[in-house]
């Protein structure tokens, strides 16, 4: 089911001309966002905007695919790497639908995802064009300046936190998405596919978080941890003997293990870690490039663990090789509490 602040503007363009019914689905604000509008509203928007937008929209969609895999049973698992790097059939379709979405509607911009190598044939039934009323009406917000659709990379990870769905950890689960300008993270979105999942068979399932610097980030309620304590998230799947030495170094009265880079700092952001700490060079660009800029919009910080801004222009190398450190608070202090043999050996 489409969520109801979001508009598919084909539907729109149909209706308009009589040749396809309006949505039987209940849209709020409809009145005010006629074709005319919006299409005047999409035209006039800067592009980093639209980008989002669009990407707001096709990343619910996204998650109904994530959903409807999953439901079907038939999850079409290949290990890419080993057993701990893994891939379905709902992150090749949902790569599909993402990035062919977004390329056909931005055709000047380069979009890069985390199964390129691997993308199916294009499925139109999965090929979306839509926006996000809510992203919209920030347009006038935006005072990034012009940006060139050759300025800009779109960094997809399909289904972050592969190894979970298919063990069944669905709150872990997220679709992520990432909008760079001249190699800087700026905008992002996270769509939880499966949010409110645990509420009961009748719960409306998925939210999705997004996120622009300069104008903040929003979908989600923004919380502080406690601060009679310290309470560290990093990897579930991934473990190594750096990032326990890193952890270690804290001494924390709590470790969240968890899937996910997106899940991962959501969880920062609503308060129930303090840091998400991540010493070593498993995580890519598509893991964190959305994720940083919601971060990031609401004055938090994410870099490598030297305290390195992370570079996202399209010849950049994929993995974060120097890990991840991610705060809403007192970065630096994590930063530099890090052993120095862990920074010794995790390289930039």
């Amino acid at each position: 089911m489409r969520p109801p602040h979001i508009i598919s503007i084909r539907s729109l363009f149909f209706s308009h001309f009589g040749r396809r019914p309006l949505p039987t689905l209940p849209v709020p604000h409809l009145s005010h966002y006629n074709f005319r509008t919006l299409s005047k509203m999409a035209s006039e928007a800067p592009l980093v905007v639209r980008l989002v937008a669009a990407s707001a929209y096709v990343a619910d969609r996204a998650g109904a695919i994530v959903r409807d895999i999953m439901k079907k049973g038939e999850l079409g698992i290949v290990e890419k790497t080993g057993i701990q790097d893994l891939q379905t059939q709902a992150d090749r379709t949902a790569q599909m639908s993402i990035a062919t979405s977004l390329s056909r509607q931005f055709p000047g911009v380069k979009v890069i995802g985390e199964e390129d190598d691997d993308e199916p044939a294009v499925d139109e039934q999965y090929v979306y064009q839509g926006l996000s009323e809510d992203v919209m009406k920030c347009a006038d917000k935006y005072k990034g300046g012009e940006v060139k659709p050759e300025q800009v990379v779109v960094w997809i990870d399909p289904l972050d936190g592969t190894k979970e769905y298919t063990e069944g950890l669905l709150d872990h689960v997220t679709v992520l998405i990432g909008i760079a300008v001249d190699g800087q993270s700026v905008a992002g979105v996270i769509h939880q596919p499966y949010f409110n999942y645990k509420a009961g068979p009748d719960a409306q399932l998925g939210r999705t978080i997004w996120g622009i610097v300069g104008i903040g980030s929003f979908g989600f309620e923004q919380k502080s941890p406690p601060a009679d304590k310290t309470i560290i998230t990093t990897t579930r799947s991934h473990p190594t003997p750096t990032v326990q030495e890193a952890i270690n170094a804290f001494k924390p009265d709590e470790v969240i293990r968890v899937g996910g880079c997106g899940h991962k700092v959501l969880i920062v952001l609503e308060g129930e870690a303090h840091v998400y700490l991540f010493a070593s060079p498993g995580c890519k660009k598509w893991d964190t490039c959305g994720p940083q800029a919601i971060l990031e919009a609401v004055g938090g910080r994410l870099t490598d663990i030297h305290g390195n801004v992370l570079q996202y222009h399209q010849d950049v190398k994929r993995p974060n090789t120097a890990g991840v450190l991610a705060t809403f608070k007192n970065h630096d202090f994590y930063l530099k509490n890090i052993p120095q043999g862990i920074k010794d050996q995790l390289k930039a």
